[in-house]
């Protein structure tokens, strides 16, 4: 353990107060603990490369860390009726397909590297922004129109870029002939 990974554990712990925050209508709290999440995430991964502590604990961690924070805002979102189910559902749907196709490779003994894409990480751009602004409008009491519309058609757009380009790079990996031993 190592203070990269304690600052994401941290991270991880900040889950609950932000599902919390939106549940007991505390948008507010909800907005600051996710900005200092997204800070925390930029730190420890700051920290990690400039002081050579990168870890494998620290590399597995930090993505879960990451969808974790998403995957639960969302979710709480939509249940809550801020945003709409559809697109909850269509970002949970990409990474439970992503993880799943990663499992079958694994389990059918052809592990698939993971590398992000750059679709991938321009989605998870759109995502967070279009979380953190709603939750500094809900937060705030300001209007996220038009804003909110924009960064919606962009996350529906990149998450099925995204999950089109993981789906098809699994097949092509999965249907490559194995390499020798």
């Amino acid at each position: 353990m190592n203070i990269p990974n304690i600052i994401t554990l941290i991270r991880i712990l900040l889950v609950p107060v932000v599902v919390w925050a939106i549940a007991s209508n505390q948008m507010t709290v909800a907005f600051v603990t996710f900005v200092v999440a997204g800070v925390s995430d930029a730190i420890d991964g700051f920290l990690a490369k400039r002081f050579n502590m990168t870890t494998e604990i620290g590399a597995l961690l930090d993505p879960v860390a990451d969808k974790a924070l998403l995957v639960s805002i969302y979710v709480t979102l939509g249940i809550s009726g801020n945003i709409p189910l559809w697109l909850v559902i269509l970002v949970v749907s990409r990474d439970v397909m992503i993880v799943g196709a990663v499992i079958i490779s694994w389990l059918l003994g052809n592990p698939m590297p993971m590398k992000p894409l750059m679709v991938s990480k321009l989605n998870t751009v759109a995502q967070v922004s279009f979380a953190a602004l709603i939750l500094a409008s809900l937060g705030f009491g300001f209007s996220a129109a038009p804003y909110a519309a924009v960064l919606m058609v962009c996350v529906t757009i990149l998450t099925l870029l995204s999950v089109s380009f993981y789906l098809v790079e699994w097949a092509r990996h999965m249907s490559a002939p194995a390499p020798l031993p």
